[in-house]
């Protein structure tokens, strides 16, 4: 799947809002996404570094339109914990030499408070 399909939209609530102090964002999800691909399409679409993804199914709800009564669909929340202060890592490569990654992250993501 491509990142686009994976991230569908952000979720911005009171309770989200309180997280994103923590570095903590709220997404809606494709339901058939994992939490690897998740971490991937975040990564690449908004150039932060991913620590952590939490994922959940919320169930729909039961709706009444008259007398017809019906469900919304269920849908899959994923709550992407990222880093906050990136820094240069070191490792060690072939031939015991020690190289950094020099890869430049992003500390917010600043297209989330815009939805």
């Amino acid at each position: 799947m491509k990142p686009e399909e994976i991230i569908m939209a952000p979720i911005v609530t009171e309770k989200s809002n309180d997280l994103l102090q923590e570095g903590k964002y709220t997404f809606k999800v494709n339901k058939k996404a994992t939490k690897v691909e998740i971490a991937n399409a975040v990564e690449k679409l908004f150039e932060v570094k991913v620590i952590k993804v939490n994922t959940m199914h919320v169930n729909g709800k039961k709706k009444r339109v008259g007398y017809h009564v019906g469900r919304t669909s269920d849908w899959k929340k994923a709550i992407v914990t990222i880093d906050t202060n990136p820094s240069e890592t070191t490792y060690l490569a072939k031939g015991g030499k020690t190289t950094k990654v020099t890869k430049k992250y992003k500390d917010s993501i600043e297209a989330f408070m815009g939805a």
